[in-house]
């Protein structure tokens, strides 16, 4: 019996012992993972640490009644002991109607290699080159005085599902990374910056001279910073920040959200909330993606779906509850942990590429401000109402003239959404990805 199987069985065997107890229905996953991380600092290694770990969690339903349950014990008498606790504390909740499994013909059937597991396992030879040609190149940029260090990682998990309504699939996932900071300048003058990749895949990530040069030329860039006038001008987000407002609109759309009314897009389904431009894809099923997967959280199949199209809002982020309670169904975004329910998630979100270029996006902006880093998360998903601190460069004529910092940009995401331009850099490098945006007339709050 391979080790997969052998998970399965006991997941299965989990249930069995569930149902017999005294459960009407019952789902257990059990996530185990392994990491491997190593830093260094001015060539030096200063820190190798590998982690590995089990988890198991048990969820079972008495009536309309659910509990759940975790532990890193996979003994008999151990799970024996987390069955009749999980049983005891589902007869001792209040009810929830809107919990439970999924129907078996909601469950996945298909179950494509989405390439998500790299079975290479590097080791800390390969780790220790990756962050020591990262920090050289970072280092060797005209400008650079310091180092804060460089760090290289991977991690593997492995997940396995078992449901009383038939479902039960195992699937993996690995992830490859690097990092480095620098520190430019001197004394008070001092500025520093960083640049990261992670992938699923080690050979599909950027070169580790790539990483490093990009670090050491940001916190270069960022020296002599100068204090921007208030103004209200267009405001250009920079790929690596652009995302954060995908993450915002996520968090507005998600289903946990427009269950309680605690978002400022509750009535907006079918309504344009963006120009015709903007279309916003959520794609579980995307080769290699860093967040891809076949079946969500609930054992229900994923699927590719427009979340908007030609800036209409199509489709809430659902799970099975958050759809039960708005009548109606799952859009397969349920994610989970071994001790708590399953909810609602994203998964490789991204905004379409525009048409125009970084440059031709800028070049009409007389005054504006591009923002390369955000502090803070001064934002209210009931109202929509958005303040964060910044730093960037300030533009003029559509160049950029010179960096600054401590500004505050405000404005409220309805109104932001609404005049949203997209360049055509779209780059996959984190699990929510967007291109270069342009919004115009934000609050730009300097000295």
């Amino acid at each position: 019996m391979n080790e997969k199987n052998g998970t399965l069985t006991l997941l299965h065997d989990l249930i069995d012992k569930a149902i017999k107890a005294g459960a009407d229905a019952a789902d257990a996953v059990f996530v185990e993972g392994v990491s491997l991380s190593l830093t260094q600092r001015l060539g030096e290694r200063e820190h190798l640490e590998r982690s590995e770990g089990a988890d198991l969690g048990l969820r079972v339903f008495v009536g309309s009644r659910q509990a759940i349950v975790s532990s890193s014990d996979t003994s008999e008498t151990a799970l024996d002991e987390l069955v009749d606790r999980a049983v005891a504390m589902a007869r001792s909740v209040p009810e929830d109607s809107y919990c439970g499994l999924a129907d078996p013909e909601q469950l996945a059937g298909d179950f494509p290699d989405l390439e998500v597991c790299d079975d290479a396992e590097p080791d800390s030879d390969i780790l220790s080159e990756r962050a020591a040609r990262a920090e050289e190149a970072a280092l060797g940029v005209s400008g650079v005085t310091n180092s804060e260090g460089a760090e290289a990682g991977w991690s593997r998990n492995n997940i396995a599902m078992v449901s009383s309504n038939g479902f039960a699939k195992t699937r993996s996932g690995s992830s490859h990374s690097i990092s480095v900071s620098v520190v430019a300048g001197e004394n008070a003058g001092m500025e520093r910056d960083y640049d990261y990749a992670t992938a699923v895949y080690g050979d599909d990530l950027p070169s580790p001279e790539e990483i490093g040069l990009s670090a050491g030329e940001k916190a270069v860039g960022r020296l002599n910073p100068q204090k921007a006038q208030s103004a209200e001008v267009p405001v250009v987000y920079d790929p690596r920040v652009a995302n954060s407002l995908l993450g915002h609109l996520a968090g507005a759309i998600n289903g946990n959200s427009v269950t309680r009314g605690t978002t400022f897009l509750k009535d907006k389904i079918e309504e344009k909330i963006f120009p015709d431009s903007v279309t916003i894809v959520d794609d579980p099923l995307r080769r290699r993606g860093l967040r891809s997967k076949c079946f969500d959280g609930e054992g229900v199949g994923t699927k590719r779906m427009d979340i908007i199209e030609n800036g209409v809002l199509k489709t809430w982020i659902l799970d099975l509850r958050s759809a039960r309670q708005l009548g109606l169904k799952t859009t397969g975004h349920a994610a989970r942990g071994t001790s708590s329910p399953p909810s609602p998630s994203s998964t490789n979100l991204y905004l379409e590429a525009g048409e125009v270029t970084p440059k031709a996006l800028m070049a009409d902006i007389k005054e504006g401000f591009y923002i390369t880093e955000l502090m803070g998360f001064g934002v209210n998903g009931i109202t929509g109402d958005y303040s964060r601190g910044a730093s960037g460069f300030w533009i003029e004529n559509g160049e950029l003239a010179y960096p600054v910092t401590e500004v505050t940009i405000a404005g409220n995401l309805t109104d932001m959404f609404r005049k949203l331009t997209a360049a055509d850099d779209l780059v996959f490098r984190y699990g929510t990805n967007a291109p270069t945006i342009r919004i115009e007339g934000m609050t730009v709050a300097g000295s």
